[in-house]
């Protein structure tokens, strides 16, 4: 009931007033209410995409507008090799969590009261496509926990505390392509990474998922831009990972801290890959050793890791910096399944010159 008043004049702001507050409630509402469902799911808010990525169904297209969308965003839903899922926006689409907060459980899995801080979290969720939009101001940027057949393709992260983009427990057969990565490793650089393809050994009790061991096996990383400032390396690939392809892609080694033995492109201890037509190049501030670089960490079950893998026509300049750009490590240890360095690759700017072994042509 209004108050009374001596002139009829007052009771319309009031009751304009209570309108439109009526108004507001149900547009808060309305953006709040989870976003209907069907093969393609449009959502501008946060509350509406975590609503369509916990009901999520094989064969949608959930559709990101504009905007920031600032939370935990996290799906356990999978897709099928007919019928991927695809969650797209435009650059302008930026999610952010502001995370971790609550208490962690023993090994990283989607828990109530727990927010990992992960711009973007697949786990259990295999054949998305992810693509187009940005991920920023997280703990880490997106993370695919067995999650296979992962497709990241065109998207931007930046401005992380940690890595950009993991593949991890046995998130096989993925990709990521035509992506750009920057500014990594902001609170803890030497978990910077701007690629991560599986998990060291020393993790496998909490990521290991085949026989004890993260398989991330035959993921491609292509055409990407990655750098400048990514305070590890571009493009980590762990121990126990087989025959994936790295591609296309351009590396700028500005910012690389050499914190946790980070001082090259790319650190490859894993088996069978193809590193091929990359571009790098180094120029201060920042840390480096060589441009590509394998070791031969030992497991149990004992792969013979970094062993197998082939460089090929890929350039490097060095900067003046670095030693060699394709610098092999342990060669008696690959003995049976040696690395190979073709002739194709160039190298400019290097104090040392192109690789430390015999070229193949």
């Amino acid at each position: 009931m209004f108050p009374r008043s001596s002139s009829p004049r007052a009771v319309f702001p009031v009751a304009a007033a209570l309108c439109a507050a009526v108004t507001l409630s149900a547009a808060a509402a309305q953006a709040a209410a989870p976003p209907p469902a069907g093969e393609t799911v449009d959502v501008a808010t946060a509350d509406q995409l975590r609503a369509a990525l916990a009901n999520a169904a094989p064969g949608q297209a959930i559709r990101l507008a504009a905007g920031t969308y600032r939370g935990s965003f996290v799906t356990t839903k999978a897709g099928t090799a007919a019928q991927p899922i695809t969650l797209s926006g435009p650059a302008n689409a930026v999610l952010i969590n502001d995370g971790p907060s609550g208490e962690a459980p023993g090994c990283p899995a989607p828990t109530a009261g727990w927010d990992s801080g992960y711009g973007l979290w697949l786990a259990g969720a295999p054949y998305w496509t992810l693509r187009g939009f940005t991920v920023q101001e997280s703990k880490k940027g997106i993370v695919a926990d067995g999650s296979p057949h992962t497709t990241i393709d065109g998207v931007t992260v930046h401005h992380v505390d940690e890595e950009a983009v993991h593949f991890r427990r046995s998130s096989a057969d993925s990709v990521l392509k035509n992506s750009t990565i920057s500014y990594t490793g902001l609170v803890q650089p030497g978990y910077g990474e701007g690629v991560y393809l599986g998990s060291a050994g020393s993790n496998w009790g909490c990521h290991g998922n085949s026989g004890g061991v993260d398989r991330g096996d035959r993921i491609q990383v292509l055409d990407n831009h990655i750098g400048p400032f990514v305070a590890a390396e571009p493009i980590d690939v762990k121990e126990g990972t087989f025959d994936g392809v790295i591609r296309g892609n351009t590396f700028d080694g500005r910012g690389i801290t050499g914190q946790n033995s980070a001082d090259s492109w790319i650190d490859v201890k894993g088996i069978g890959y193809t590193i091929e037509g990359n571009t790098g190049t180094f120029a201060p501030p920042g840390t480096f050793a060589n441009g590509y670089e394998n070791h031969n960490p030992s497991t149990s079950p004992s792969f013979a890791n970094g062993c197998g893998n082939v460089w090929r026509g890929n350039k490097s300049d060095l900067g003046g910096v670095g030693a060699y750009a394709i610098r092999i490590s342990s060669v008696s240890k690959c003995a049976a399944n040696p690395n190979v360095v073709h002739a194709s690759n160039t190298v400019t700017n290097a104090r040392s010159g192109l690789t430390n072994i015999p070229v193949t042509p």
